[in-house]
């Protein structure tokens, strides 16, 4: 029919058939982002329900990032033969499996083991889904596709941590890895319908793709996701305990905190994917200046209510701003080994989370006060501004250089 022609008209103009795959992304990104980071607002209550000290609950953190970082190249290699879609869906399959293992866990290091478990999904998935994502939109777009996938990591903090953590403190915090159970059969569901049927893997042998990654932007651009989720990492993993004890909110209220730091990854991930795809080093630089003097500001305004919470939304807006153009900027540099290198990236940035947690609940564990550790947070994002400024000059060197051989 007239009206039938005119949606789907519609439809393909405004790509809505396009981004259907990469929403199925973005919903198995929701379940994985909310898996990860909810333990955070558990950490009280897992300490007190298996008996172990706050520092010893962050350490689930620190392994879940660990198995992420030793998962994906592992997982990387074995499925690099394979089709896209079936990879992603057997990834999948693994994620649905480790957080039912979460759920029954019935101490500690069973825990960790199946935190360990969950987490071998997530480096490969992002990695393998974000160059998908890329590849399914316009070259001028391929900055904000990925940042359409991880709109679901970005409201998995605006909804599943907030929500989780309020259902986990309501009825346990194993009721809230059964519900991200079900949320992993929904996306798995969503993959299945909408992924195209065939999504071919690459042609390059995996010894081509190894030396693609001893490139130095390579390496510069995977040291500086490191630093990046270090920075973020060594803050956010006690934010409970920091709110709870510092600027004095209670357990309730933290929730609607996580709420409004979602919402400011949620912005975040938006103004990096539209500033990503314009001008991609220069928005990188700006954004570690930005994010050094909010954590420098976030040590002050932590001991008053309004002040600290305003600091907290703006710190996430800024924060996850970095995450899709530092995607992006290891694929640009990797141009042979795509997928290896997005999947190691996703590698590079949760060894980043393992090392901010560790460093955090070090710094902790030797008397730093909670109020100070913003500005361990600044000193990693001075270390990775450092890193970016000096990768940008090597980009620089390279294109005069270029230029000059060409006018000769």
């Amino acid at each position: 029919t007239p009206m039938d022609v005119s949606i789907m008209t519609i439809a393909a103009r405004t790509g809505f058939f396009t981004n259907l795959p990469i929403l199925a992304l973005a919903l198995a990104s929701f379940g994985i982002g909310t898996t990860e980071f909810v333990i955070m607002g558990l950490l009280p209550d897992v300490a007190t329900d298996l008996g172990v000290s706050i520092p010893d609950a962050g350490l689930l953190v620190t392994g879940y990032a660990l198995g992420v970082t030793f998962g994906a190249p592992f997982l990387a290699i074995a499925t690099s033969k394979m089709d896209r879609r079936r990879a992603l869906m057997m990834l999948i399959g693994i994620f649905i499996f480790g957080n039912f293992l979460c759920a029954i866990a019935p101490d500690y290091w069973l825990l960790m083991a199946a935190r360990v478990v969950t987490a071998f999904c997530h480096g490969a998935f992002f990695g393998l889904g974000a160059v998908v994502a890329s590849n399914l939109v316009a070259p001028q777009k391929r900055v904000q596709a990925i940042a359409l996938m991880f709109s679901g990591l970005t409201l998995a903090n605006v909804l599943g941590v907030p929500f989780g953590t309020a259902l986990g403190q309501e009825f346990g915090w194993r009721s809230t890895f059964w519900v991200v159970v079900g949320i992993g059969i929904v996306a798995a569901i969503a993959l299945y319908l909408c992924l195209p049927r065939r999504i071919a893997a690459s042609g390059g042998s995996l010894m081509a793709e190894a030396r693609a990654l001893a490139k130095v932007q390579v390496i510069f651009a995977m040291l500086i996701s490191v630093l990046a989720a270090a920075s973020m990492f060594s803050v956010f993993t006690y934010i409970t305990p920091m709110l709870q004890t510092v600027t004095g909110i209670s357990a309730r209220e933290v929730t609607y905190v996580l709420l409004l730091f979602g919402a400011g990854l949620t912005i975040g991930n938006y103004i990096g994917g539209r500033l990503g795809d314009w001008r991609l080093m220069p928005a990188i630089i700006v954004t570690f200046v930005l994010l050094i003097a909010i954590l420098a500001v976030f040590a002050e305004t932590v001991t008053n209510v309004v002040p600290a919470v305003a600091t907290v939304f703006v710190w996430g807006v800024v924060s996850f701003a970095l995450v899709s153009p530092l995607q992006m900027r290891v694929v640009n540099e990797a141009t042979e080994a795509p997928n290896l290198a997005s999947t190691l990236n996703q590698g590079a940035f949760n060894l980043g989370n393992a090392a901010g947690a560790w460093f955090g609940g070090l710094a902790i564990t030797q008397g730093v006060s909670y109020q100070d550790i913003p500005w361990l947070g600044a000193g990693i994002a001075v270390l990775a501004l450092v890193f970016s400024i000096w990768s940008h000059l090597m980009d620089r060197r390279d294109e005069v250089f270029v230029e000059t051989a060409a006018s000769a």
